[in-house]
C-alpha cells in the first residue's frame, strides 16, 4: 500500500491534487444542532461516517492556511464567485504554494481518489457485488 503522501511527493507518481472521502454535510439531516455552522462543525469522513474536528480548531485538521482568495480553508470560494459549492474535501499539493493540505473544493471536479478500505465498507461491497471477488 502506498500512503497520500508519498502518492504527493514522489516524483513517479507525484499528484497536483487528490479526492478524500471528506465531505461537508449537504444533505438531510444536516440541520442538527451538533452540526451547525455546517461550514465549521459539518465535516466528516464518508468511509467511517466520522466527523472532523470543527473546521476553526487548526491543530486538529490540516485545512490549508489559504486558497485561491487567499483565505482559510474551507472558504466555499467557488460558491462565493457564482459556482457550485464546495462540499468535498481534497488535497492539494502545494496548488497555492501553501504545501500539502486540505482544501474544499467544488464536488464535481475531475481528480484522482484515493480509496478507504474499512471492514464495514468491504462488507457493503460483498452484500451488493456478491460475484466480486475482493
Amino acid at each position: 500500500l502506498i500512503d497520500i503522501y508519498s502518492i504527493l511527493y514522489s516524483p513517479s507518481l507525484q499528484q497536483k491534487y487528490i479526492w478524500t472521502s471528506g465531505r461537508q454535510c449537504d444533505f438531510k439531516g444536516c440541520d442538527r444542532p451538533d452540526l451547525q455552522p455546517v461550514s465549521v462543525n459539518g465535516w466528516f469522513w464518508t468511509a467511517e461516517l466520522q466527523k472532523l474536528a470543527p473546521a476553526n480548531v487548526r491543530n486538529q485538521n490540516d485545512w490549508s492556511e489559504q486558497g485561491g482568495i487567499g483565505k482559510p480553508q474551507p472558504d466555499n470560494r467557488e460558491l462565493l464567485q457564482g459556482g457550485a459549492p464546495e462540499n468535498c474535501l481534497a488535497i492539494l499539493n502545494n496548488f497555492y504554494n501553501d504545501g500539502v493540505h486540505w482544501h474544499d473544493v467544488a464536488c464535481h471536479h475531475v481528480k484522482p481518489w484515493v480509496c478507504e478500505e474499512n471492514d464495514a465498507l468491504l462488507k457493503y461491497v460483498k452484500y451488493t457485488n456478491p460475484g466480486l471477488r475482493i
